[in-house]
Order: structure tokens, then sequence, then C-alpha cells
């Protein structure tokens, strides 16, 4: 029996693609939430910021909605700047 090397590739690649999460991994939903709470918490914010222009809101809760808005943005700013980093310490290392 012989097995072509070529073929075994290829099915694997057609039965799991790199592109398709795998369900029973968690790699991803860390980040995953990061993401959905700085997008949840900038929609607030901007929903406070239309009501207070609207309806006239209460002007505290806008001012405290966007000092959290601003807390994700120096968050989110940071972990790029990290990536960033990182990025060029990989690009130093010697091959």
């Amino acid at each position: 029996m012989e097995i072509n090397t070529l073929f075994a590739g290829h099915k694997y690649a057609i039965n799991k693609p790199a592109t398709r999460p795998d369900p029973t991994s968690n790699a991803g939903s860390t980040a995953f939430k990061a993401v959905e709470n700085f997008a949840d918490t900038l929609k607030q914010t901007e929903t406070l910021a239309a009501q207070s222009m609207t309806k006239g809101a209460d002007p505290q809760a806008l001012v405290q909605a966007l000092a959290q808005t601003e807390l994700a943005v120096e968050t989110v700013v940071s972990m790029r700047d990290k990536v960033v980093q990182a990025y060029q310490e990989i690009l130093r290392m010697p091959m």
C-alpha cells in the first residue's frame, strides 16, 4: 500500500482549511470579547452623546461614558503598540 503525500496533504487541506476556526478551541475568544467590549463601549457613548444633544440626557452620564471611551481607546492603542513592537522584534531576528 503506497501513500501519496501530495494526495494526503490535499485531503487534509480540503477537510480542515486554515480559515475555518476550530469550534473546540478557545484561543480567540478573549481577543474577540475584548474587541466586542470595545465596540459596545463606543456604541454606548455615541448613544449617550446623541441623547444629550437631542433629549437633554444627564451630562454626568455623558462625561462618565466619554471617560470610559477614552480609557478603552488608550487600551487599544497600547495593545497596538505592543503588537508593533513584537513585530519589529521579529523582523530584527537573524535568519
